[in-house]
């Protein structure tokens, strides 16, 4: 009689998890860390010391769905920056030619509206007649002026106030910016008599080569040491729009633009050469350009004419100027002495005058060395 012993599939694995504690059906596998929005990673290969690659399999968060839920993984996509506008500010104000007209048409303008208002006048009978023929106007019998003879008073009167007012003279250097209810109208640079409507307002500005002398500004060296300065600029008015309408009023500009790049740049006291005082006039010329440049003003030069110590420091600087200089010259002087020292001592042994041991060598050089200095006065 056969028996029939049935193998059944967990009676197959039985040996190889022998001795394996049971796991349950909910349990996560113990060697994997597994992160639902990106992949599953291998806990031994974050501690493996090999430097051999490992490929692992990565899915994408993107397609693949979280582990046992379906749900479809979040994305948080970017929003878009919002484009802001910059805000209007209108036009910058910039120099541009007005219209006028030559003197002439003014003088004829004006010479046309009074012939018109003694015509007038005599057309009503205010001043006597003209001998007969002269005139061929018709004859007036009322008691005063009638309608025609005001409106020709009327015309002929804004004639010549239009006329004769707009006449203007035009001078080397100076420009007129003309403008009418707050609205630029355009700039006159043009010499000689010209005609400019008279309901603009006019403003006369100086277009010329100027030098302005500072008065006495506070400055500092590179060690902070107050000092006084009295600076020099070379300036011009190149946009009259611009320095008129940009700034209240474009000469303080320029003095305050002036104490602000002293305030930034060093300044050193002048020497024999004048290095430092040259190097801190192209640093103060560079910054006031830059910042007067917008509002149409051109400088072509910021010099220090005048540089000294601030009345509380000036004494002590003093002193401190004058040691420095003393010990300069000794220097010079003591370097001048050993190199005389040193040609005299060196001619002595190459020519074969004398033969010297270091005790007889020693001794001359510091004879030389106390006649030298005794010879020109100074102390060692």
């Amino acid at each position: 009689m056969s028996t029939t012993t049935s193998h059944t599939p967990e009676s197959e694995e039985q040996p190889e998890n022998a001795g394996r504690p049971a796991a349950g059906p909910a349990t996560r596998p113990a060697r994997l860390i597994q992160n639902e929005a990106t992949t599953e990673i291998p806990v031994h290969l974050l501690f493996r010391d090999e430097p051999e690659a490992v490929s692992v399999p990565v899915r994408p968060a993107v397609v693949a769905r979280r582990q046992g839920t379906g749900e479809q993984p979040r994305l948080r996509r970017p929003t878009p920056a919002r484009s802001r506008t910059a805000p209007h500010l209108g036009p910058e104000p910039a120099e541009r030619p007005a219209r006028v007209l030559p003197g002439l048409a003014g003088v004829l303008a004006g010479t046309g509206g009074l012939v018109g208002g003694l015509v007038t006048a005599w057309w009503a009978g205010v001043v006597p007649p003209l001998a007969a023929g002269a005139l061929r106007l018709p004859p007036y019998t009322g008691a005063g002026p009638g309608p025609a003879q005001w409106a020709a008073f009327a015309g002929s009167g804004v004639l010549g106030v239009l006329g004769f007012g707009g006449l203007a003279r035009g001078r080397t250097g100076q420009a007129r910016l003309l403008g009418l209810f707050g609205r630029y109208r355009g700039t006159v640079r043009r010499t000689g008599l010209l005609w400019v409507n008279p309901l603009l307002r006019r403003r006369r500005v100086d277009v010329r080569l100027r030098h302005w002398r500072s008065e006495v500004m506070p400055a500092a060296d590179a060690n902070g040491v107050a000092l006084r300065v009295v600076v020099l600029v070379v300036w011009r008015v190149r946009d009259t729009a611009r320095a008129v309408l940009g700034v209240d009023d474009h000469e303080t500009y320029l003095r305050e633009c002036v104490e602000a790049a002293l305030a930034r740049v060093p300044v050193e006291m002048p020497t024999g050469v004048g290095g430092g005082v040259a190097a801190a006039g192209e640093a103060l010329t560079r910054l006031v350009v830059a910042d007067t440049a917008p509002v149409g003003l051109e400088v072509f030069s910021v010099q220090p004419v005048r540089v000294e110590y601030a009345p509380e420091v000036a004494a002590a600087m003093d002193r401190r100027r004058i040691a420095a200089l003393d010990a300069r010259e000794r220097a010079g002087m003591l370097n001048s002495v050993v190199d005389s020292v040193e040609d005299t001592v060196t001619r002595l042994t190459m020519r074969g005058l004398v033969e010297l041991d270091d005790y007889e060598r020693k001794v001359l050089v510091r004879d030389l060395t106390v006649a030298f200095c005794s010879g020109r006065g100074e102390r060692v």
